[in-house]
């Protein structure tokens, strides 16, 4: 029975989502969500009060598979490897099964605003910064590692494939991120 209804919390998720892509989160209703679902409300509030309530478990999601991935990197000690592997890690939650919500998290910045004090990224979001710039001391290579982590997210935005003719982007922000990590002609941790 915990099978089924975690089952149909992702369904009620994944459609969320696709409704939030296709129509924008505030023009999305719970009305909506439940016809796509060809549940009733009822059914739906049982699972999620409100669209709050869903992204919310969203952030939750995202936010719990981050802890594993920075508790990961914590253990590391070559910082060198632990950022290159971070950084694989982070893509494919990135391209994986949380690609649709970091779309939905750039393309609708202003419904999450109210999100901002409760949201559970925001913490993780220091921390992976802190941990990928751990061990470099000139500012421009500390900004480059937090590039990385944006590029990876960028990359994933199905606007910039738009943008760039449709070519698939996710290996290409990897390659950009790896390269922002440990550029080229240079030992990653030393300064250019």
């Amino acid at each position: 029975m915990a099978g089924r209804r975690s089952d149909t919390r992702e369904r009620i998720q994944r459609i969320a989502l696709e409704l939030f892509a296709e129509q924008g989160y505030e023009k999305t209703s719970l009305r909506e969500i439940a016809e796509k679902l060809d549940v009733t409300k009822a059914a739906l509030y049982y699972h999620f009060r409100t669209k709050e309530d869903i992204v919310a478990s969203l952030l939750e999601d995202l936010a719990s598979s981050m802890d594993e991935v920075l508790a990961w990197a914590r253990e590391q000690d070559d910082h060198a490897k632990m950022r290159e592997e971070l950084i694989r890690r982070l893509a494919k939650l990135v391209e994986g099964q949380f690609g649709p919500l970091m779309r939905f998290m750039q393309d609708n910045q202003p419904a999450l605003k109210d999100f901002h004090d409760r949201n559970p990224l925001v913490g993780r979001m220091k921390e992976l910064f802190a941990i990928i710039a751990a061990d470099e001391t000139d500012p421009r290579a500390q900004l480059r590692a937090r590039l990385a982590v944006v590029a990876l997210m960028l990359g994933n935005n199905p606007q910039f494939h738009e943008e760039t003719g449709g070519v698939a982007q996710p290996e290409v922000a990897l390659e950009v991120a790896l390269e922002l990590v440990s550029p080229r002609g240079r030992a990653a941790g030393q300064a250019t």
